[in-house]
């Protein structure tokens, strides 16, 4: 029923957001920065994990026109080695302080699924909480978010980072992870959380062909009439296809991120927010 439901709702669905008393309006599509403090990331290493390139590389985003700046301690890469709470905490802490101290007004979102860490960082001063796990693997992350009162970003993954390649078996990935999304949004609204953002999650327990097919799928989540966030920047569904490294997947980034916003996504998640916004801008004016 949900998806035979999608098909008649409008193509734009007026969303917002309220971020620390800021409200977001989604009707534009808006760009979330990745600044990751780790040293393992799959395509910036962890370069940006000294505060001076941190701080200059979240300057690059907020001028170039981030809405949201995304800090992430633990690196959620396929294969990726588990870091401790406390390990995580110094990095991330240290990050979202120095960031508001130089960027008073900036929007942050706190990459993490352990509910401790989301909430020293939101008492630290970030604004959101994006989960890989969507409450899996902390089952107090979604009490703790809907005390916090902040928008929560739910993403779809089977496993742990380390696991998630060989859990790759599904019926119907696009029914199945929409009705997930249908009963994690259920929960989350019975917990009280009020800003809940879906991120089908490529590159999580998908194959190739299952990236794709969700790509393709994408406006059938306007059945959950939440906002829909989309994460695909620069991954191996990019490059590993056109034979390519990370670094040289700029442009087929952008193409997708196309298809991505004429289907309805609402926010994308970026390494690079130039070319992003340059992205919604033209797609604006071709739905217009």
């Amino acid at each position: 029923m949900l998806l035979a439901e999608a098909y008649k709702r409008p193509f734009t669905q007026t969303m917002t957001i309220n971020c620390k008393g800021t409200l977001i309006d989604l009707a534009t599509p808006k760009i979330m920065g990745i600044l990751n403090v780790t040293p393992d990331s799959f395509f910036d290493g962890g370069k940006h994990n000294h505060e001076r390139a941190f701080l200059l590389q979240a300057e690059k985003m907020l001028s170039e026109g981030a809405t949201f700046l995304d800090i992430g301690g633990y690196s959620s890469r396929p294969g990726a080695e588990d870091v401790s709470e406390v390990e995580e905490l110094n990095r991330v802490i240290p990050a979202v302080e120095s960031l508001l101290e130089n960027f008073p007004e900036a929007i942050i979102s706190i990459d993490t699924f352990r509910s401790e860490v989301a909430k020293k960082c939101i008492e630290a001063g970030a604004a959101m909480v994006n989960d890989i796990s969507a409450g899996n693997l902390d089952p107090e992350m979604m009490p703790t978010v809907a005390k916090l009162q902040v928008p929560y970003v739910a993403m779809h993954m089977k496993g742990t980072p380390k696991t998630m390649n060989s859990q790759t078996q599904y019926k119907n990935p696009t029914q199945e992870i929409v009705q997930y999304f249908s009963e994690k949004l259920a929960a989350a609204r019975e917990l009280g959380i009020n800003d809940i953002i879906v991120d089908p999650g490529f590159g999580f327990a998908k194959t190739t062909a299952q990236n794709f097919e969700l790509l393709n799928n994408l406006a059938l989540f306007k059945a959950l009439d939440v906002p829909l966030l989309v994460g695909i920047s620069r991954k191996s569904m990019i490059y590993k296809n056109l034979g390519i490294s990370p670094e040289e997947a700029l442009n087929g980034t952008t193409a997708l991120h196309s298809i991505a916003l004429l289907k309805g996504a609402h926010i994308l998640r970026v390494h690079d927010v130039k070319e992003a916004m340059e992205c919604v801008k033209l797609m604006e004016n071709f739905k217009n």
